[in-house]
């Protein structure tokens, strides 16, 4: 009896994420920051990852450095995280299922992107928010009083829109695709607001958002961040007010 030809082997479909690295002037770090990505163990648990740098109009080689490495890079020659970060969602790949989010300067680390993302893929929540206040904050990574506004916002925020979270302030986010897409054109802030403001209108937009513990290291090579503590403070709390009467479509 003839042996019925052999079925070919269907190739494994992995799931998509984008990692975005909003950049201005990281060439010192933006290196140690992509071969940080775990590629390999991602792989493991069926993801694939494409890395997407959002150079900021940057005066050193960042843009060069993460080609190099094979990053997809995108120019932003508004000056400002908040128009970094828009850039980046409008440059999202349409078959991204996940998308991950951390700053080029390696205070926050690329190898616990997995942490991140198993929540998501499990149904667990919506949006993840990497908490350095619940985490490992190491030696001269942050002040005694950026802790305390910090955890003043963060109450603000549980307290008010409801959103179980633990860190307002952090930059490093994971987000089902879909999340991003409901997100997308509702944001504004050109600084350093963004965080408070997606988290805020994430929650108006009834995303389930819980936060994981991370790492959180020194800014490399710099002894503080591009954060003005009076400036941005200021527009991070009116931000927290204002957008307790915001609605979709507004």
């Amino acid at each position: 009896m003839a042996k019925s030809p052999k079925k070919p082997k269907m190739a494994k479909k992995f799931k998509k994420i984008t990692l975005l690295i909003p950049c201005y002037n990281e060439a010192k770090s933006i290196k140690k920051v992509i071969k940080d990505v775990p590629y390999r163990s991602l792989k493991q648990r069926g993801f694939e990852i494409e890395v997407l740098v959002i150079d900021n109009n940057s005066s050193d080689k960042t843009g060069q450095i993460a080609r190099k490495l094979g990053a997809r890079v995108v120019k932003e020659k508004k000056q400002g995280k908040g128009n970094a970060v828009r850039k980046g969602f409008r440059s999202i790949s349409k078959d991204t299922d996940f998308v991950v989010m951390l700053d080029g300067d390696n205070t926050y680390k690329a190898y616990e992107i997995p942490r991140m993302i198993e929540p998501l893929d499990s149904g667990f929540c919506d949006v993840i928010i990497g908490s350095r206040l619940e985490g490992k904050i190491n030696k001269h990574s942050m002040s005694m009083s950026h802790r305390l506004v910090n955890w003043a916002w963060t109450f603000f925020v549980r307290h008010f829109y409801g959103a179980n979270v633990t860190d307002t302030c952090t930059g490093y986010f994971a987000w089902k695709a879909k999340s991003i897409r409901k997100l997308n054109g509702y944001i504004k802030s050109k600084g350093f607001a963004i965080e408070v403001e997606m988290i805020t209108k994430l929650a108006k937009l009834k995303n389930r958002i819980y936060s994981v513990p991370i790492t959180y290291d020194p800014r490399h090579g710099k002894s503080s961040s591009h954060l003005r503590p009076i400036g941005d403070g200021l527009k991070i709390s009116w931000m927290l007010i204002k957008n307790l009467g915001w609605k979709p479509g507004n």
